[in-house]
């Protein structure tokens, strides 16, 4: 196949890389090694040394090991992001036991399916969670549940005694990442340590000419228990000797005050961030030039948010794309190369993508067509979790098939058009959604906008727009529609323009489209 891509890395940076045959842990621990007295968290007032962390990660192996933890066996964070989440992360990979990452936010039956489903042996959550634990335990298969106060380290006392486990990189698993289960229950998608260390070096091998190894601050909220977190900014960090900024939740005020206080130097961030870091500073000016690196993931970035951001920051977020069942990055406009505005960029190394007919998913399509996104690479799950016909379904002759409507340019730049599951048949028309989106991102009394499609007795289905509005700002919904419809052809201009003051939103910042359909399906 061909791929057009490669004449666009950025100088420097590498066209292929190697996978070392290394577990997760084993990876943390040659950064031990090398920057063994950098910190490597900051969490507020407290930080800790590689050193002081590994010594933490040790003593938590030791404590599962004597809850009976060995190889193979489940163990669930359900942890906001705070020291204790790598410190358990890191623990139960030295155990050889599998991490399946739990959102706090998540309600009984939730939490009582992934656990059954995964068969987890300990839970280890937040203190507060408890009461919600104990009124579905005698349901799961949960052994033992530990719970973590953010004030106390929860290894203090065990002896790190760890026994060394023989991992094999490629075939066992280090976390079970539950998908948002776009359609009935969330899927586990298996992610081996080859995937994860595959990831992460991917990851930095895009960033390789502007990394400064064991200097840089990166300012992480996105979540660990999410994939983007985990590998984006924690174990990119800890790859590169970085210091982790931990911050359990995204709080506008709280984030420019700590910008303003740690001086980050790179920030993994989601568009719903940029966003309120926009608005924020629209009020209140503040200096955003610390940020050398910046990139944006788990949702489609609307090119007017990029452009303002960046003109802001005097950075250039970097755009990229990615999914759980990739751990998650496949995609990323190159960092210090040329980033298209509106593009999810190109392939990261060792990764090729190509664009696919919908209906067979055999045909590959010529640039500027639309059509299935399909990707190959070593961060590729090994499958979904006692899943083996969905498995089959979506690694089909080594290709992962996204369910994402792409095209592909002339350069080998790829752009998102939307979810197969999301496109709407207007009149026999297809409308994207992103599409609609990004026109209402430019008019300037809109903060965020979603768009999907409900039925339409004549039509079959119709657009619809959801729009928050800039504080301050006064439009009325004619005004948005007649918007529209100067810079779009008529069958895309939404029916109907309803005002909220917030977006249903997953903890990761990504909009929740389907609450919104169900919500504003009749007006």
């Amino acid at each position: 196949m061909e791929r057009p891509w490669l004449a666009h890395i950025a100088e420097g940076n590498p066209k292929e890389i190697e996978i070392p045959d290394v577990s997760l842990s084993g990876l943390f621990d040659q950064s031990v090694e090398t920057y063994a007295n950098h910190t490597a968290i900051t969490f507020f007032s407290k930080s800790y040394t590689y050193r002081e962390l590994a010594e933490r990660i040790n003593r938590a192996a030791a404590a599962l090991s004597k809850l009976g933890v060995k190889k193979g066996d489940r163990v669930a964070i359900m942890l906001p992001n705070c020291p204790q989440y790598p410190i358990s992360f890191y623990g139960a990979l030295k155990c050889g036991a599998t991490v399946v990452q739990l959102n706090p936010m998540f309600q009984p039956a939730e939490l009582l399916h992934i656990l059954n489903d995964s068969g987890t042996k300990v839970l280890i959550m937040l203190d507060r969670l408890e009461p919600l634990f104990d009124a579905i335990k005698d349901r799961t298969s949960v052994e033992h549940a530990l719970a973590v106060d953010l004030e106390k380290d929860y290894t203090e006392g065990t002896v790190a005694d760890v026994r060394q486990v023989d991992i094999n990189p490629a075939e066992d698993a280090a976390v079970i990442q539950y998908t948002g289960g776009t359609t009935g229950l969330p899927k586990g998608a298996v992610l081996t340590h080859r995937n994860i260390v595959a990831n992460t070096l991917q990851s930095v091998a895009t960033g390789e000419i502007q990394t400064k190894k064991g200097e840089e601050r990166v300012l992480t909220i996105s979540p660990l228990f999410h994939v983007y977190g985990m590998t984006s900014g924690m174990c990119v960090t800890f790859y590169n000797g970085g210091n982790l900024i931990l911050v359990p939740k995204f709080d506008v005020e709280q984030v420019v005050g700590l910008i303003e206080q740690t001086k980050p130097t790179a920030f993994p961030g989601v568009p719903t961030m940029y966003i309120a870091l926009l608005d924020y500073h629209k009020k209140k000016k503040f200096d955003l030039s610390c940020l050398a690196s910046c990139t944006s993931g788990s949702a489609p970035l609307p090119p007017e948010v990029l452009s303002r951001f960046n003109e802001v920051s005097g950075t250039s977020v970097a755009e990229g794309y990615g999914l759980s069942e990739a751990s998650p990055v496949t995609h990323r406009n190159p960092v210090g190369g040329v980033q298209k505005n509106g593009s999810i960029g190109i392939p990261l190394p060792n990764t090729d993508a190509k664009i696919v007919d919908v209906a067979t998913g055999k045909q590959e399509l010529p640039p500027g067509e639309v059509g299935e996104l399909i990707i190959q690479g070593p961060q590729v799950m090994k499958g979904y979790w006692k899943q083996p016909e969905e498995t089959a379904n979506a690694i089909r002759d080594g290709w992962l098939f996204t369910g994402d409507l792409a095209k592909m340019d002339e350069d080998g730049y790829f752009y998102i058009v939307g979810r197969k599951k999301e496109m709407i048949l207007a009149s026999g028309f297809n409308v994207y959604p992103i599409e609609v989106e990004n026109v209402l991102y430019r008019h300037p009394a809109v903060l965020e906008a979603a768009v999907f499609g409900v039925p339409d007795e004549y039509r079959g289905e119709t657009v619809r727009a959801v729009a928050v509005l800039k504080e301050g700002s006064d439009v009325t919904e004619q005004e948005l529609i007649d918007f529209c419809r100067a810079e779009l052809a008529a069958y895309k201009v939404p029916d109907t323009v309803l005002f909220v003051d917030e977006l249903p939103k997953t903890a990761v910042g990504k909009i929740l489209k389907r609450t919104l359909k169900e919500q504003f399906k009749t007006v």
